[in-house]
């Protein structure tokens, strides 16, 4: 091995970073504080119908999930459909995610939508844009929201010291988004050390990448089981008893490749699809990795 890459990497480690990915795929020891290795995330669940849908037919299927993420943005929803959606989130004792609104794509920017441009992700563009994604996680906090979807780093930060002092309640979640952009171990420590609660990769990430970062951070890591075809489409099935026992404690985000986009309006048939892809995932980890342990609900 190259001398000057030993140097580089014996100083990654000293400051306490993985000196490359970890190709030997350690298993996690770290767990959620309930001891489990695992959660079902549904993501794309954009209103209450669709939300009461997904849920009823996973109460069919026998079958427990522990968090429903809304894509679209807080100021898509009403005043009564976030309350419905509260509701449903407390009946079922599911974890309710609803994302910030204000993003580079709703902006009035126009280089988000070039070809050049669009590599910026969702972003926000100005102070302005700041204030009013912290306005957005305000509203969904006064209507008994505690989990936010988050896009930007610098709101990220925001919102962590608003959190600190009071100014939005102490128990807000903040969730990081794919369309953040990142994908590797000292990333996600800076997520983790602005305030992340949870954080989303890349979509594509590898199962030797996911076990560095998991040795850079202690928050759980959400992942994509499968993907809508405006994100390559590709279903990983297979791959998550590896993730789970690799990168635990993860959310596992099943249902995507029902969806069309990221901010598809799902509908309630299709929420009922969404449900059956947690069942098929279920299977996976029953066959292939029948000792990982699912949080209890």
């Amino acid at each position: 091995m190259n001398r000057n890459m030993q140097e580089t990497r014996a100083f990654l480690e000293s400051i306490n970073m993985p000196g490359g990915d970890l190709y030997s795929l350690p298993t996690s020891e770290k767990r959620f504080p309930d001891g489990g290795q695992y959660r079902f995330e549904v993501p794309g669940i954009q209103g209450p119908g669709p939300m009461k849908a997904l849920l009823e037919q996973l109460d069919e299927y026998g079958i427990q999930i522990h968090r429903v993420t809304q894509t679209k943005g807080i100021m898509f929803l009403t005043d009564e459909e976030i309350k419905t959606m509260v509701e449903y989130a407390k009946k079922w004792k599911v974890e309710l995610v609803l994302a910030c609104g204000p993003r580079a794509t709703t902006d009035t920017s126009a280089s988000v939508k070039t070809d050049e441009g669009q590599r910026m992700g969702y972003r926000l563009r100005g102070q302005e844009q700041i204030v009013r994604g912290i306005e957005e996680i305000r509203r969904g906090a006064r209507l008994g929201v505690r989990g936010f979807l988050i896009y930007d780093e610098g709101l990220l930060y925001a919102l962590n010291e608003a959190r600190k002092v009071g100014f939005i309640p102490a128990d807000c979640h903040f969730k990081i988004s794919a369309h953040s952009g990142h994908a590797n171990p000292c990333s996600a420590h800076v997520l983790e050390t602005l305030g992340a609660d949870s954080i989303n990769p890349v979509r594509d990430i590898q199962v030797q990448m996911l076990a560095s970062m998991r040795a850079a951070i202690n928050c759980p890591i959400d992942l994509h089981t499968e993907n809508p075809k405006s994100s390559g489409g590709f279903i990983r099935h297979y791959e998550v008893p590896e993730f789970v026992r690799v990168a635990a404690p993860v959310y596992l985000k099943t249902g995507g490749s029902v969806a069309a986009n990221h901010s598809y309006d799902t509908t309630e048939k299709e929420a009922k699809q969404r449900a059956k892809q947690i069942l098929l995932v279920k299977r996976m980890l029953d066959e292939y990795y029948p000792d990982a342990v699912v949080s209890p609900k």
